[in-house]
Parts: structure tokens; sequence; C-alpha cells
């Protein structure tokens, strides 16, 4: 349950439904397995997993939510072998070069009748709503996961105001200007992983396990490319990558959070799992507002 990456959305408008009564309205979309002949299948499922039956956790003022997604496997070589084996069998039949209207009926029908046939896989997105802080912070390194989930809540209450998260600050000059300097703020340390763009020619430079303070680094970044990815680490709690969007990703709870959890004694998986999710909101809580500071403060224009 421990969210890996952080697509942060503000709430723009005060979040006033109960956990009781956002549990009612995701009700009427709750997931259900795909039928023979549908691509796939979105809707809610408890955060808890199987042994849960509410699709809303609550705990401590953060509703836990949990998007489910079934699709259908239909492998794109396999269909266009099956279609073109069509085309070429029909244009025989008829002595005739078949319209573009007649292929593209060709390969809706073949993938309605493999659809049935078809395995399924399925993934989930989890993301909690934090009513204090007015943010919603989806566990999703795809913007476009992130979005999905944002559209069934949306669907699923009427309408949903909120934007993704921005600062006033550009984060890729922000973390351009760190490295360039190799200073910080005071909480934050640089770590050994970061990626470059030149706006100009469109080229990227990647580096993996290295020493960032090197001259090499400094150069790409006089010659003109910028910090659009960057590994830090804040206040020895939490490690990741940032960004130029200001999305979190590869998140990781250092060893003074993992500390707090391993003091729980408890073995129930729904109090563990209630556990884990109270340490984490509060945590994220006090780093979120940090982040938005590091980077010039929100921008709410």
């Amino acid at each position: 349950m421990w969210f890996k990456n952080l697509s942060i959305f503000r709430l723009t408008e005060t979040f006033t439904l109960s956990a009781e009564e956002l549990e009612q309205k995701l009700e009427a979309l709750a997931f259900r397995p795909c039928g023979p002949h549908e691509e796939f299948s979105l809707g809610w499922t408890s955060p808890i997993g199987k042994s849960g039956q509410q699709l809303v956790h609550s705990s401590n003022g953060y509703m836990m939510l949990c998007g489910k997604k079934e699709e259908r496997v239909l492998p794109s070589a396999v269909i266009n072998e099956l279609v073109q084996e069509k085309i070429i069998e029909k244009e025989e039949q008829q002595a005739r070069k078949l319209s573009k209207k007649e292929r593209t009926e060709i390969k809706d029908e073949i993938i309605f009748e493999s659809l049935p046939k078809a395995f399924t896989f399925s993934r989930k997105t989890y993301a909690y709503i934090d009513i204090k802080g007015s943010y919603i912070v989806v566990d999703s390194a795809s913007s476009k996961s992130a979005e999905d989930l944002l559209s069934l809540l949306r669907k699923s209450l009427g309408s949903l105001p909120a934007i993704p998260l921005n600062t006033l600050d550009k984060p890729s000059s922000i973390m351009t200007q760190w490295l360039l300097t190799q200073q910080t703020p005071s909480d934050l340390t640089i770590e050994d992983e970061c990626e470059l763009r030149s706006d100009e020619s469109g080229s990227i430079i990647r580096c993996k396990k290295h020493d960032l303070s090197l001259p090499e680094i400094k150069n790409h970044l006089d010659s003109g490319k910028a910090v659009i990815k960057l590994a830090l680490s804040w206040s020895d709690r939490l490690a990741f990558i940032i960004d130029e969007h200001l999305a979190v990703k590869r998140l990781r709870f250092l060893d003074l959070i993992q500390d707090q959890v391993s003091e729980t004694d408890i073995t129930d998986a729904e109090a563990q799992f209630d556990v884990d999710f109270s340490i984490m909101s509060a945590e994220l809580a006090n780093f979120i507002p940090r982040l938005l500071e590091i980077f010039g403060g929100e921008n709410q224009a």
C-alpha cells in the first residue's frame, strides 16, 4: 500500500463529503469484470483488498480509494495477421480489391470475435483525499493513469474541481541551479541520478549511480541543458525522483519511517493497512507543503 509515486492535485473547492457519503457515491461504479465483448472494465474496489468490503478507507481525515482496471489482451500482431488472411480470402473470392471501409469492418469483426477468448489482466491505482490539505494524491507514475482515476471519481461524484499542483518557480530551473551551485535547501540532499535535456536540440543525457558534482555534469549545464529529473532525499525520511512537472517517482520511505512501522505489533491485515496508511499520509502531509515551498510556493492563478 505504500505509495511509490505521487501525482498531486489541488482541490479548488472544499471537499465536504463524509466517508459514508463518498462510499455511497462510489458504489454505483464498483468494479465488475470485463464482459465477453468488452475491451476493458474500470471501477472501484476495496483499497484493503479481498479481505475488505468498503470502497473507502478513512483514517484521521484522509480517505483512501482504489480504482481497478481490467483489460483484455489482444496482441496487435495476431489481430493484424488474422485481418490480412481474411482480406486476402475475400479479395480472392470476389476477384477485387476491398475498400478501406470494408477492411475496417473486417478488423472490427475479428476483434469482436476474438475478445471473449482473450486473456485479461488487471491493475489497481490507489489514491487518497487529504481533506485538511485539500489535495488528491494518486500513486501513479503515469499522468494518464492518474487522470483516468480522477475521471472515474468525477463520474462518480458528478463533478470534481481538481487541478494538477503547480508552483510559482519552474522545478526545472530550480533543480538546474541546485546542480550548478551544488547547493540545496538544508533538508534536501542531491543523490546519484538525474536527467538533462537541451531545449534547443532536444538531446537528453541520463545519469544513474553517478557523482552529480563532477565537472562533466556542470559542462552539460553550461552548454544549455536543464535538469528535468533529479534524485533527492528529504530530511533522511524520503528518497525520490522529482521531474519538471512536480511529479514524484520511485518514492521510498527511509529508515526513520520504517522504524515507526516496525514498532507496531499487529497481525491483522486490515489493522496493519490502517497503521501504514496513517503513517504514510501524516508524513506526506508534511512533505507536500514543503515541496511547494521549495519551488517558490503554489501558483493558484
